[in-house]
């Protein structure tokens, strides 16, 4: 509830990273690098509903998706152009620094 809050998201996945299986995880990313806060919250709660990730899975494109307010084109060219290897990284980071088991979750904290 505080205005000096800030959230962060490592991917940890517990299975291969392709494109078909990380959708959600692209999106929220983008998400993070592209929109303002006000956009930020009311799409990450739509992108996942439990919903969206099986219409995800179903082959439904992420675009369809997007709220009003966002910009559109520029989420989707970034979006797609993101590529896995930053997942790869958020996963190595996961298991080689903090120690943790593929697919594994934790909250990490550094408040003053």
């Amino acid at each position: 509830t505080s205005s000096h809050t800030r959230v962060g998201i490592l991917n940890n996945p517990s299975s291969k990273i392709k494109e078909d299986n990380t959708a959600i995880a692209r999106g929220i990313l983008t998400t993070f690098l592209i929109q303002s806060n006000c956009n930020l919250k009311s799409f990450l709660s739509k992108l996942t509903k439990e919903e969206t990730a099986k219409s995800l899975a179903a082959g439904t494109k992420i675009a369809k998706f997007i709220i009003p307010g966002m910009d559109g084109d520029a989420f989707e060219k970034k979006y797609n152009t993101l590529g896995l290897d930053i997942i790869k990284t958020h996963q190595m980071f996961c298991q080689e620094v903090l120690k943790l088991l593929p697919g594994q979750m934790a909250v990490m904290s550094n408040g003053r």
